[in-house]
């Protein structure tokens, strides 16, 4: 718990404790070593379950602390027979290193087995690796939006899920992160220079604002004030600061904190609803398709680079973003060229 704690972001929290086996619930940040020392709740199921790291070395009656490079190696390789893509293994690899390395700065274990050769195991980050990442066009993410309003639903919450589901694809287009969507309150949402934005915590505890466009801002307000009318709240659904500081911006119907497989699945039924514009694609659409299709969109429109580097947060452009944080503007960024692109998309031709 105190190796997740050093992580500000939650998102990040409830990756590495997937990656190692532990449960979604000791990732948050007002779980205490009292919590989990108990009977740990019922883990979620999925292709990985049984092969996360600490579910693998309990398989085999090993205490983790006595793990070599032979056994990382060994676990990396039933990972692959699994179905774990190479990022997935690249990305476990790493939570395991990190985690390892903790232990090791510690004293509790000699030394980090997990400190592997990347290269040879085919496991290196190589900018020449095509991204797996479908490649959405602005008629596609129309169509999305199009879609998630018109979402099928037969009880009589169907217009809150309706405008949940446009919310979250039109924030989705705005380039934030899965997790950084999940991860947003309302006490969020707020009004800087006169302009509706949110301020996004992303990767490394570092915050950035992330401007809303007319359509993300408009979707948002009538799915918040869907979402008022219903549960008879006082609290009106107004752009600027709310009085709900500790509720989620995007919320299951009771209030509760969506998760991200609770977005992948409802994209991809949105998806589905899309039709022929989607077809070919629905059942590979997950939340960072959109995100990948912000930047591919604002670079098609000519936006600049340093623009949408500082609109997604990339961490490898973290200079560009130092020397332009405090000038960020709505000018300075390329949310409203994606929309136009969006709202100039042709629909789809029909059946």
């Amino acid at each position: 718990m105190e190796w997740l704690s050093q992580y500000a972001n939650q998102g990040t929290r409830q990756t590495y404790a997937y990656a190692l086996g532990i449960p979604q619930e000791w990732a948050h940040w007002q779980v205490t070593k009292d919590v989990v020392r108990m009977k740990p709740p019922a883990a979620g199921s999925g292709v990985l379950h049984d092969v996360v790291w600490f579910r693998w070395c309990a398989a085999r009656s090993m205490d983790p602390r006595e793990a070599t490079g032979t056994h990382v190696k060994a676990w990396l390789h039933t990972l692959e027979a699994a179905g774990a893509s190479k990022r997935t293994r690249q990305r476990m690899l790493s939570t395991l290193s990190a985690f390892y390395a903790y232990l090791t700065e510690l004293g509790a274990v000699p030394a980090n087995p997990a400190a592997l050769n990347r290269t040879r195991l085919g496991l290196n980050r190589s900018a020449r690796d095509a991204s797996p990442t479908i490649r959405l066009t602005a008629t596609q993410l129309k169509a999305l939006l199009d879609a998630a309003a018109q979402l099928p639903n037969r009880t009589r919450h169907r217009n809150l899920y309706a405008a949940r589901a446009v919310a979250v694809v039109a924030l989705l287009t705005l380039g934030l992160r899965v997790s950084e969507l999940v991860g947003l309150d309302r006490d969020n949402l707020m009004v800087s220079g006169g302009e509706p934005m949110l301020r996004v915590l992303g990767k490394g505890g570092v915050h950035r604002e992330v401007y809303l466009t007319a359509l993300a801002s408009t979707a948002l307000e009538t799915y918040l004030a869907e979402r008022d009318r219903e549960a008879e709240a006082t609290a009106p659904a107004v752009r600027g600061r709310t009085n709900a500081a500790v509720t989620p911006l995007i919320a299951t119907r009771v209030g509760g904190r969506c998760s991200r497989f609770d977005m992948n699945a409802l994209l991809r039924r949105i998806a589905v609803q899309a039709g022929p514009a989607l077809a070919d694609v629905a059942d590979r659409i997950h939340p960072h398709a959109l995100r990948h299709a912000y930047v591919t969109i604002a670079l098609e429109q000519d936006a600049r680079i340093q623009h949408i580097q500082a609109d997604v947060g990339h961490a490898s452009i973290a200079t560009t973003q130092y020397y332009d944080r405090n000038r960020r503007t709505r000018a300075t960024t390329a949310a409203d060229l994606v929309e136009a692109a969006i709202r100039a998309a042709d629909p789809a031709p029909p059946d």
